[in-house]
């Protein structure tokens, strides 16, 4: 029957070759980290989300390999069967611990994190405010949900209590569910917008949710072991961490960089998705090598890895000051790791990342739909592995780029 289809799809990949959309993936030889071998090429990696240089560390591959011979391989079962380890117990108390939260849930990834939650708390009647720059996995976890959607403009606190009053205000209200329940509503946002490098302004959204009633979810992927004075988040950050509701985060970014996600928040919210989160029940629990090293790095952040914390700040403050001097214009607020180079043309930022490659620098273009339409960018992710002889070399190489160019003057 495929062969009904088969040229359907192949013009479907036409079309994306043909819109400039295609992702070529880069194999890497060897560990993840600052230095990496790309199709038998030795580059400087500058776009991943190996913020603190823990994931080709020795520190994981020990913890992990600990906790491989400890618990096994896998759990080969869904948590509630008999998937739930002493590993998995104990990382969950840890994340509570570490975030200053009641409880937490383990998932495979935040993206399951995020699309288990929606649905699972919010039913038709209900509400959510989601920011228009917000993840993929909240964008997918909201459409799961029968709660009304709003959508509000980046950061603009103007339209989300605009959005807030408008629910608010409607009469009669939404007629309570066979539990006696009234409505409910929730605020979702990323703490840090990945393509901007930009944070949420969690503070004034807390105050809001306080004014009207509704409950905050922060998504703090990109900020969990980065932002925050010891690395709690964009939460701490912000001096927010009793005020949010939810929060949402990854072990596969600076936390590690293997994998694995969580919910953290009220005890209640927690227990229940326990009880019906379908991401949960439905997915085989997280690898226990895994929780093993998540769990190591948590226990050991403050002791071990505080420098690498303060590392990473010091490269983020050389890097954007030195490229800010040549000219570039550069995106994001400056607080976190994540240095958008904004070009605008879609051309220019494929020729750029291409001509950087060639120079030892791997970098990736970003155009639309992953951006708005001019609004392209190199997207460049500092992390705590990278010296300042590698600093120096892609600062050398983008002003040497940016000149061919005409990028910058």
């Amino acid at each position: 029957m495929f062969t009904n289809y088969k040229s359907q799809f192949e013009k479907d990949l036409e079309d994306i070759h043909l819109a400039g959309t295609w992702k070529e993936e880069k194999t890497i030889s060897g560990k993840q980290g600052a230095e990496i071998e790309v199709d038998g090429k030795q580059l400087l990696n500058f776009c991943g989300n190996n913020y603190l240089g823990l994931a080709g560390s020795e520190e994981m591959q020990t913890a992990a390999a600990d906790g491989l011979e400890r618990y096994g391989f896998g759990m080969a079962s869904v948590r509630f069967i008999c998937g739930t380890g002493t590993v998995h117990k104990d990382l969950e108390a840890e994340i509570a611990k570490f975030f200053g939260t009641e409880d937490a849930i383990l998932y495979t990834s935040c993206f399951d994190a995020n699309t288990g939650l929606f649905e699972t708390i919010l039913q038709e009647g209900d509400a959510i405010f989601s920011d228009e720059l917000n993840h993929a996995s909240i964008i997918d976890g909201v459409r799961l949900c029968k709660a009304e959607r709003f959508r509000y403009k980046h950061s603009d606190m103007g339209d989300l209590e605009e959005k807030l009053k408008e629910f608010s205000s409607r009469s009669p209200s939404p007629s309570p569910s066979p539990q006696g329940r009234g409505k409910r509503m929730l605020i979702a946002t990323d703490g840090v917008f990945s393509m901007d490098g930009d944070t949420a302004k969690l503070k004034e959204i807390c105050d809001l949710a306080d004014k009207y009633g509704a409950m905050v979810m922060v998504d703090d992927s990109h900020a969990s072991g980065v932002l925050g004075k010891t690395g709690r988040s964009s939460i701490e950050q912000a001096g927010v961490m009793g005020g949010v509701d939810i929060l949402t985060s990854t072990f596969g970014k600076a936390l590690g960089g293997a994998g694995g996600g969580f919910t953290a928040g009220r005890k209640e919210i927690i227990e229940y998705l326990r009880q019906r989160s379908r991401t949960s029940l439905f997915s085989n629990s997280l690898p226990p090598m895994i929780a093993a090293a998540a769990l190591y790095t948590l226990k050991n952040f403050d002791i071990e890895f505080s420098t690498r914390l303060e590392t990473l700040r010091d490269n983020t403050n050389y890097f954007r000051s030195a490229m800010d001097k040549l000219g570039f214009k550069l995106g994001g607020d400056g607080k976190h790791p994540i240095t958008p180079v904004m070009l605008g043309e879609e051309k220019l930022a494929f020729d750029m990342a291409g001509a950087l490659f060639k120079k030892g620098i791997y970098v990736r273009g970003f155009t639309y739909p992953v951006v708005p339409k001019g609004k392209a960018r190199i997207r460049v992710q500092l992390s705590a592995a990278h010296t300042r002889e590698h600093l120096d070399k892609a600062i050398a190489a983008f002003e040497e780029v940016g000149r061919e160019l005409k990028v910058i003057n």
